[in-house]
Parts: structure tokens; C-alpha cells; sequence
């Protein structure tokens, strides 16, 4: 059975491109456009992983992993930070992923990164 993928993020043309390579890779995927959505959606799907986007309208990634963690129902999930920030240099990237561990977030994945890469992290967070 194929794992489900709750992927958050306010770009359409992100979502449509991610979707696409994860279903590819065999992955189930579902889709919100900002945390309220996604916080909906979470009374229905109980996804193996939720890949947040940080800056989203209406409420971003930060807000929705802190109402995640606060709800029993939910606080177990796995979330990885999915961003366009960070620091490409790899001595930086440890700072990044300190932040997402620290925020209770498994990962933190650039949306910058190749998105084979990016299929690989996901594929191993998934799998621990």
C-alpha cells in the first residue's frame, strides 16, 4: 500500500510539480494551500508524512506544526519543513535542520534542492 503524503504549500505550480514526481516515486499524495486547509484535511487523511511549506498566507508552517503538537490527535505525525529558505552551504544546512528539530519537525528539505534529491530524504524519513 502506498504511503500518503500530505504536501502544504500556497504554490500551485509547486504543488502540481511535487505531486506529480512523488506519485511517480509511489508515493499517495494529498495536497492543502495553507495550515488552516491542511488542519481540515488532517480530520479525514492520516497521512505517513506531512511536508510543510514555512511561509504560507492565512497560517504558516511554524503556527500549524505548534497547533499539530498541541493537538493529542495529531502530535505524533511526522513533519518535514519544506522551504525555500535556508543556506545552500552545507555548513549552514546543519543550523536549518537544528531550527526544524528544535521547531518538533523531522526534517528540513529546500525546495531549491533537485527534486530526486529531495524524493530520496523523503523516502528515508518515511522509512525510519
Amino acid at each position: 500500500m502506498a504511503k500518503t503524503i500530505l504536501l502544504i504549500d500556497d504554490s500551485a505550480d509547486f504543488i502540481e510539480i511535487f505531486s506529480l514526481k512523488l506519485k511517480a516515486a509511489g508515493f499517495a499524495i494529498e495536497t492543502a494551500e495553507n495550515g488552516a486547509e491542511a488542519l481540515e484535511k488532517l480530520k479525514i487523511v492520516r497521512p505517513d508524512l506531512v511536508l510543510l511549506d514555512m511561509e504560507m498566507p492565512v497560517m504558516n508552517g511554524a503556527e500549524m506544526l505548534m497547533k499539530l503538537r498541541a493537538d493529542a490527535a495529531l502530535k505524533d505525525l511526522k513533519v518535514a519543513f519544506l522551504t525555500n529558505l535556508g543556506d545552500p552551504k552545507q555548513e549552514n544546512a546543519e543550523s536549518d535542520k537544528k531550527f526544524a528539530r528544535d521547531a518538533g519537525a523531522v526534517s528540513y528539505l529546500r525546495k531549491t534542492d533537485d527534486l530526486d534529491s529531495i524524493t530520496a530524504k523523503i523516502q528515508k524519513i518515511i522509512d525510519r
